[in-house]
């Protein structure tokens, strides 16, 4: 299984308008932060979550040519602002519709935002046309299986993700955007070659886990390799990474995980 980082940045991403801050101007690319998102390629099979404003930016610089199923985690502007540009992956499935697995708030979002793209094919070549559907607590899939759970986050609850493939039965778990972790998700993630938590910033957040309480998270899953995301400027990669507790890094725009 390949994990593909598109981005690993918040609503306001890195750098930020208007700011001077040392992290904003830093010349080290990982602090140069898209809003998050990932690409999860399953024994041949492509999984996007999320599609993040600078969405079309990141598949040319990662690119991603292929897209069989997409996942919506929640409806907030980050995560879902990028979905008009899912029409090239319409094009590339024969004009056909695209199916968006996400909450029922998610839905709600998509229907206020894309009303001219529900339905079963595009209305011409070049456009979008998506086909809502609930997430189910398993998406079993000839290529392996996503589990789903839900997380706070705030006013809503955000899909946490864990992809486990077929032919290796190798484990990853995707939990972005959430201030805690329920104890159903800390099991499902257990035994997971890699998580990756929301870790927004050092100090707390009303619906963000901080980075201390991401790395608790870390510990209570047993996590050997966790990946921190959904940063601010507020971190700076290269020094604060050098502080965080064995088996615990910052993800970074273009990374590639092997799982």
């Amino acid at each position: 299984m390949e994990v593909i980082f598109l981005g690993t940045g918040t609503s306001q991403g890195v750098p930020m308008i208007a700011c001077d801050c040392a992290v904003c101007a830093s010349p080290d690319p990982r602090n140069r932060r898209t809003r998050a998102s990932i690409h999860v390629v399953m024994d041949g099979l492509h999984v996007q979550v999320d599609a993040a404003p600078e969405f079309r930016l990141q598949c040319l610089r990662e690119k991603i040519a292929q897209l069989d199923v997409f996942i919506l985690t929640h409806g907030h502007a980050d995560h879902i602002a990028g979905m008009d540009d899912l029409r090239r992956f319409c094009d590339l499935l024969g004009g056909q519709a695209l199916t968006v697995y996400t909450t029922d708030e998610g839905m709600s979002r998509v229907l206020s935002m894309f009303p001219y793209a529900i339905a079963e094919r595009p209305i011409a070549k070049g456009y979008a046309a998506f086909k809502l559907v609930d997430m189910p607590p398993l998406l079993d899939l000839p290529q392996g299986t996503i589990q789903s759970t839900l997380l706070p986050h705030g006013g809503v609850n955000t899909l946490g993700l864990i992809f486990t493939e077929r032919s290796s039965q190798k484990k990853f778990a995707y939990y972005t955007d959430c201030k805690r972790l329920p104890h159903e998700a800390v099991d499902l993630a257990r035994g997971a070659a890699a998580v990756v938590l929301d870790g927004l910033r050092p100090t707390p957040h009303t619906s963000h886990m901080s980075i201390a309480e991401a790395i608790a998270g870390a510990r209570e899953i047993g996590a050997d390799q966790a990946w921190l995301t959904h940063l601010t400027h507020l971190t700076d990669h290269g020094p604060d990474e050098a502080k965080l507790a064995p088996g615990v890094r910052f993800a970074y725009d273009g990374l590639k995980l092997q799982v």
